[in-house]
């Protein structure tokens, strides 16, 4: 069975005509004798949208209960049975109301297509997920349902329902969008100009991003090389070198001529994957680069020019900035320039060569540079050998004259530029073949002594010994590097191994920078990272860091290697090679991801935390739910018995129906209060002030806040009583809660009592209610199970505060009889006296 096609009419904003469109086109293609049916469409109350569908057939929608409430869907299986050629399915992004089959309105749609039906269907660009942070940042509304962007981009057509900011708010001034209690409102903040104008941007370079996917796929398709300059391209080709920042600048200015013109910038890697150049400019380029709206890329070639128009045929390139030679002349003449071969092989593409200060200048002839792989100390070193070696070597072979002939000594120069080329590269492989054919000519041909020779074949041997001297050289230079090359690869990926085991094995950021720093022998290491908050003046933190006196700051740093745009590695120590500075920016990288798996190690700490808190705020809500029963249902029973017209009520009785009332409701007010301290203590919303506190004073307010009843309540305390280290306000709650509860479960002969007492210096304060363990509990009338009364909300309310104080909160329950034991830590110095007795 063929799959059906998905059409979607996407709009900026609600009101522009998404379903009215949709509409419009299930009734033309109705008077084409297609089978179409509504299967959901929402017209919100707009006459207009519901007279356009009228005439179309229409799905009974399904009914669902969710929380007591009626909901209406599309019955999917209803328009699967139905089974019509087209289906009319409105807001694609909607979230179905649980019990439907699917989570979402979208993935019903994908079981209609699979069933081979076409869908025409709406979508606001808002509801995009990679757009969603985008639309919430410019309209301060976070959009709840949300869309994956590659459900969009399978549909076989978009087409854009578009209306300017200032029409569409008129359609909203005339009622048309939005009932007239929400126009003011809508107006003045979501349908703002601004935020109109934005989101038709973001709508617009959306869908013209999907029609640049559709042009790349039908260019390649048909395999059509050749670029269309539907839109403008421009590519900077970056070799690592410091002309870079001058190629970028050059084409952002070129890039501005046009609208819409997009920038991007390649740097190709050799295929041996050691290039010559410093990553940290390279990186600082990029930087450069995407601050001025451009795109980097990278890829792997083993020549420059063929790489760059492969990438340019695939991304459809109009326009290459290349920089000038920095080769010199002979080097020049010896094989073209990447600028001269990008021109003649770009065919339509223009190529701009664009003038640098690293150029090569017409002015002296400059020495060659060490070769790659050779360093600077072994290049110098072999030059100086073939200065010290050859003059010996004739020295020794003018001795030998006699036994050895012009062959002889041309092999064993030949052995000392091969020995040259080993140890310093191919230049100075080729200055020793130079200097040792003159040599062999001023001593060993004749005449001797002059550089002219009298024989035809002695100069043929030389001009062979010259070239069999730079070829051998040459090769054995290059098998030199290679050697250098692959050492030096096994050395970063044994560093880079071991980096990436200790990662393995779980070691801390504190560790991993150790490992780093001895492996480049560096003095100090830190991971620096960067508040994102803090501008103009960045403020750094220190991550991690190993060694003596870390550097603080980037700036304080002898070496750098970015990690991201908030975190970096600085180093402090000795210069590092071009080699070494990019292992370290591959260790900074693997350092980064360390730090990252950190963070999220972290997330889950706080889902687990969250967890908890999540798990206590519903223990919370059933002991609130519980407590507030009993009291609540006092409430409505006075009440009710007061509205009772029917019933003789005196007065004195009436006042104390009220009071009862007024009682149990002050009661519910204070469980709620009660309630709302423990989320925002949970929360970390309650400041604690710990102090030394006057128990005396603690206990007094306490009394007062209970009222009439809390001067029945005993207190036993010793003459002298050590303050406590708590905060006072929280301690008088907790104090206060703990009397409440145990004046409602005692007798009025028998009323609670609190006693202090020292015990290893913390103050213990044991509350007792009058209840004995032979007698029913009172207060409530009925019995409870066992645990209930410690599950209390104000019990509750009293453990987390003083818990939160560190103390600690025990109950104990010996048949009805209950008490409660709360500990404190006491201060050493401080005191007052008490005298017990009854209030």
């Amino acid at each position: 069975m063929a799959r059906g096609r998905l059409r979607i009419y996407l709009g900026a904003a609600p009101g522009v005509g998404k379903t009215y469109a949709m509409l419009a086109e299930g009734q033309r293609l109705r008077s084409r004798g297609a089978e179409v049916v509504v299967g959901f469409v929402e017209p919100h109350g707009r006459r207009p949208t519901a007279a356009m569908a009228e005439g179309l057939e229409t799905m009974a929608r399904r009914t669902l209960s969710h929380r007591d409430a009626l909901f209406t869907e599309m019955d999917l299986d209803a328009v699967l049975a139905r089974r019509p050629q087209v289906a009319l399915v409105d807001e694609l992004a909607h979230s179905n109301v649980p019990g439907a089959r699917n989570a979402k309105r979208w993935q019903d749609v994908e079981e209609l297509l699979a069933a081979g039906v076409d869908v025409v269907t709406t979508l606001n660009v808002q509801h995009l997920e990679s757009l969603n942070d985008v639309v919430r940042q410019i309209t301060g509304v976070v959009q709840r349902e949300t869309l994956p962007d590659e459900v969009a981009r399978r549909a076989d057509q978009i087409e854009l329902v578009d209306l300017p900011p200032e029409v569409l708010r008129r359609r909203m001034v005339h009622g048309d969008i939005y009932p007239p209690d929400r126009i003011e409102s809508a107006l003045t903040h979501y349908f703002r100009v601004g935020n109109l104008t934005a989101l038709r941007e973001i709508a617009l370079l959306w869908l013209a991003d999907r029609v640049e996917e559709g042009l790349q796929r039908y260019r390649a398709e048909h395999g059509i090389v050749a670029p269309w300059e539907t839109r403008e391209r421009i590519l900077v080709s970056l070799s690592g070198g410091p002309e870079g920042e001058t190629l970028i600048r050059r084409a952002a200015r070129i890039s501005t001529r046009t609208p819409g013109t997009e920038l991007l910038a390649l740097h190709v890697v050799p295929e041996d994957g050691l290039p010559g150049f410093d990553p940290t400019v390279l990186e600082a380029q990029r930087t450069l680069l995407e601050s001025l709206g451009g795109s980097y890329h990278q890829t792997t070639g083993e020549d420059v020019v063929d790489a760059l128009f492969q990438f340019a045929e695939a991304e459809n390139v109009t326009q290459i900035v290349l920089g000038a030679s920095r080769h010199g002349r002979l080097a020049s003449l010896l094989r073209a320039g990447v600028g001269e071969r990008a021109i003649r092989g770009s065919g339509p593409i223009d190529v701009h060569l664009v003038t640098h200060e690293e150029a090569a200048g017409p002015a002296g002839l400059r020495l060659p540079r060490p070769s790659r792989g050779t360093g600077p100390r072994r290049y110098w070193s072999a030059l100086a050998g073939a200065v010290l070696l050859l003059p010996v070597l004739t020295l020794v072979l003018t001795a030998l004259r006699g036994s050895l002939g012009l062959s002889s000594d041309l092999v064993i120069y030949l052995l000392a530029v091969v020995v040259v080329a080993l140890v310093g590269g191919v230049y100075p492989a080729l200055f020793a073949a130079v200097a040792g054919a003159l040599l062999a000519d001023y001593y060993f041909t004749a005449p001797v002594h002059t550089l002219a020779m009298e024989r035809s074949d002695e100069l043929t041997a030389l001009v062979v010994f010259v070239a069999t001297a730079v070829l051998v050289g040459t090769a054995a230079g290059t098998a030199a590097r290679r050697t250098h090359q692959a050492v030096r690869a096994t050395s970063e990926a044994r560093t880079l191994s071991r980096l990436a085991a200790a990662m393995m094995r779980g070691q801390d950021l504190t560790a991993l920078v150790e490992q780093i720093r001895e492996n480049f022998g560096l003095r100090a290491v830190s991971l620096l990272e960067r508040d994102p908050e803090a501008s103009p003046v960045p403020r750094w933190y220190v991550v991690a860091s190993a060694g003596e006196q870390p550097p603080e700051k980037p700036y304080e740093a002898d070496v750098e290697s970015p990690v991201d745009d908030n975190l970096i590695l600085a180093a402090r120590g000795s210069g590092l090679s071009t080699e070494d500075r990019r292992v370290l920016a591959a260790c900074a990288a693997e350092l980064g991801l360390a730090h990252a798996r950190e963070r999220v190690t972290g997330c889950s700490g706080g889902t687990d935390a969250f967890v908890d808190a999540e798990r206590t705020r519903a223990s919370l809500l059933l002991a609130a739910g519980r407590d507030l029963r009993a009291p609540l249902h006092t409430a409505e029973a006075a009440l009710v018995r007061l509205r009772r017209r029917g019933a003789a009520v005196s007065g004195p009785q009436e006042a104390q129906l009220l009071d009862t009332a007024r009682a149990a409701v002050r009661r519910a007010a204070q469980l709620v209060t009660d309630l709302d301290d423990v989320s925002r203590l949970h929360a970390g919303a309650l400041a604690l002030y710990l102090r030394p506190v006057d128990l005396n004073e603690v206990l007094g307010a306490a009394l007062d806040d209970l009222g009439p009843g809390g001067h029945s309540i005993v207190l036993r305390m010793p003459e002298r009583l050590p303050d406590v280290i708590a905060d006072a306000a929280l301690l008088t709650r907790a104090l206060t809660a703990l009397g409440a509860d145990a004046l409602r479960h005692s007798p009025p002969e028998r009323p609670p009592a609190f006693t202090a007492e020292v015990r290893a210096g913390r103050v213990t304060i044991l509350v007792e209610d009058g209840v004995s363990d032979r007698e029913p509990e009172v207060g409530t009338g009925a019995s409870r199970p066992p645990g209930t009364r410690a599950g209390s909300l104000a019990l509750r309310l009293s453990r987390d505060l003083t818990e939160a104080m560190d103390g600690t909160l025990e109950t104990t329950a010996e048949g009805p009889a209950f008490s409660v034991m709360l500990t404190l830590p006491g201060s050493a110095s401080g005191g007052s006296g008490a005298s017990g007795g009854a209030e």
